[in-house]
């Protein structure tokens, strides 16, 4: 079909005219017929179409030469717009006041997009000429995306759990009484023998032993003593329990086994000595622990509840994680051969799946997504079956099979509450919600994974579990060399230990590039460093924290020694 080209408007370029949607790319005739094209977007063809309207006379007078186009054009666009009833509102703005324009770089404000995050919007179905060139994501402080994560992370429900090693993280629901009394009778803490204590020294006939086992155990008269081990229980009757120390064998049994008299060689016992009354460490009844007391790896509150006969207790249900990463060019780490050009080993998930482990939370391995929709789709719809929480990494920034963000909002019709961070490493963080799901989709880059994992994930993960101080721990530290600043806040990888003058110190763990995973190797936390040029940051000299200044860290583990 031959379209007939109608003569193009000689506008400025950055200058919009009502007649110029004439000179759209394709605007032509052909016979009797105008054709003209609009623009894709709702609100681009909804404008042009208004002011087609008015311009459809122009369009038919150049359509049917009826006038040529010298004539139609003489005066120039102003009288074309007058005489048509439309106006350029570039030309004046109000108060009379003209502006010209010139192409020289220097006249011209800095650039700035004509359209709007929604009309830049990555779509699944669309080809890569389509894709992002910018992201329409706010970039937030982390303090800020911390802000956003908590507000999104509620308590998971109260579950009952058995008194047991497999408590230890959990975080209790609610207060815990003793169901028995510690000692649950009068004990003795040494050995010796149980007496009445006002009977005083002398030589008196063993009746009875009292071993820590139990049994039944005889009455004891005034005059009488039972030998007694540590632990056990008092004969009824007796007052008190004198140190085998203080006494001395009177006689022996016929056979020589067994004392049969003993002498007591003190009458300064008192009424309780040596004895551990009942009830006397935990009352039954008492509070023992308190609904937010955690229970602690190191064993005390396991004990406490065995101790006490609670064999039960109501706890905060911890969140299950799933780990996902995405890329074609990411190949299990365990794979036998040589890598193929562009392969790389998949460090994130072994990395990812060991540290939520030793944190106390379960993990799923979700294996390995290929880039293109369906399949992030697909691992991501199984994984919400299955999981809390996912984690994922890569596919965040803005390459063409960067895919993660759009599955979420448009497959899975999830909310995403942040897609950048100033931060280095772990700029394209992305914070997700699918109902009451979370998805964490991390950097590929393994160092800005294992950071943004302990800043963002591991802070949710315990506050979901009922913590209550759910965020690392943060200390002060002595920087053991210069730390250079960036233009973004830095999460400096480092290992904290104990100086010798008792003082904390952090030693960076090497180079901080985001894919150089070994200088997370031996690292226990980080060094958060303000960007360069902060007002707020007094210490720094030339763009440098130097050696010797104190500034903050977050804890991932242990603190270490020198």
């Amino acid at each position: 079909m031959y379209v007939q080209p109608i003569h193009m408007l000689s506008l400025h370029p950055l200058k919009p005219s009502t007649v110029a949607m004439m000179s759209r790319p394709v605007a032509g005739v052909r016979n009797s017929s105008i054709i003209i094209t609009v623009p894709g977007s709702p609100k681009g063809a909804k404008e042009n179409l208004q002011a087609l309207i008015k311009l459809l006379p122009h369009a038919c007078s150049q359509a049917t030469d009826l006038a040529t186009s010298r004539a139609i054009h003489s005066g120039g666009v102003k009288k074309l717009e007058k005489e048509l009833g439309v106006h350029s509102h570039h030309h004046s703005h109000e108060g009379g006041h003209h502006h010209h324009h010139h192409h020289h770089h220097g006249g011209h404000k800095a650039p700035r997009p004509r359209t709007t995050p929604e009309q830049r919007a990555n779509r699944l179905d669309e080809s890569v000429t389509r894709r992002y060139r910018e992201s329409p994501y706010p970039m937030l402080s982390v303090t800020d995306a911390n802000g956003l994560i908590a507000a999104a992370t509620p308590r998971l429900p109260v579950i009952q759990m058995l008194v047991d090693e497999n408590l230890v993280g959990y975080v209790l629901a609610q207060d815990v009484e003793a169901a028995e009394a510690v000692p649950a009778y009068r004990a003795s803490i040494v050995d010796g023998y149980a007496v009445y204590h006002t009977d005083g020294a002398g030589t008196y006939p063993v009746v009875s032993i009292s071993h820590a086992a139990p049994g039944t155990i005889p009455p004891l008269e005034p005059g009488e003593v039972a030998r007694i081990t540590t632990g056990a229980p008092l004969p009824p009757g007796a007052t008190a329990v004198v140190m085998v120390e203080d006494t001395v064998i009177g006689s022996t049994t016929s056979d020589g086994a067994e004392e049969a008299t003993v002498e007591i060689l003190t009458s300064d016992l008192e009424d309780g000595e040596n004895v551990r009354e009942e009830g006397s460490d935990v009352e039954a009844g008492s509070v023992i622990l308190r609904s937010g007391d955690t229970i602690s790896a190191i064993g005390g509150e396991v004990g406490l509840l065995a101790s006490v006969g609670v064999s039960e207790v109501s706890v905060y249900r911890k969140p299950t994680v799933g780990v996902l990463s995405t890329g074609d060019e990411v190949v299990p780490h365990n794979r036998p051969g040589n890598l193929k050009l562009g392969e790389v080993r998949d460090s994130n998930r072994p990395t990812l799946l060991t540290v939520i482990k030793s944190v106390g939370f379960s993990a799923i391995d979700l294996g390995i997504a290929g880039d293109t929709p369906g399949a992030h789709e697909s691992a991501l719809k199984a994984a919400l079956e299955k999981v809390d929480v996912i984690i994922t990494t890569g596919g965040v920034s803005m390459g063409e099979m960067d895919l993660l963000k759009p599955t979420i909002e448009q497959s899975l019709q999830g909310t995403i509450h942040f897609g950048r961070v100033a931060m280095k490493p772990g700029k394209p963080t992305t914070f997700a919600t699918i109902g009451e799901k979370k998805i964490f989709a991390l950097p590929g880059n393994p160092a800005s994974a294992l950071v943004t994992f302990h800043l963002f994930v591991l802070p949710s993960l315990r506050k979901a579990a009922g913590y209550d101080a759910f965020e690392l721990p943060k200390v002060k530290v002595v920087a053991e060399q210069d730390f250079r600043l960036d233009p973004r806040p830095e999460f400096h990888r480092v290992f904290v230990a104990m100086r010798e003058d008792g003082k904390l110190g952090a030693w960076s763990t090497g180079g901080q590039r985001s894919s150089r995973i070994g200088s997370a190797g031996g690292a226990n936390g980080v060094v958060a460093l303000p960007a360069k040029g902060d007002v707020a940051e007094k210490r720094a000299v030339k763009g440098v924290i130097p050696k010797g200044e104190v500034i903050e860290a977050i804890l991932w583990a242990q603190i270490g020694g020198v």
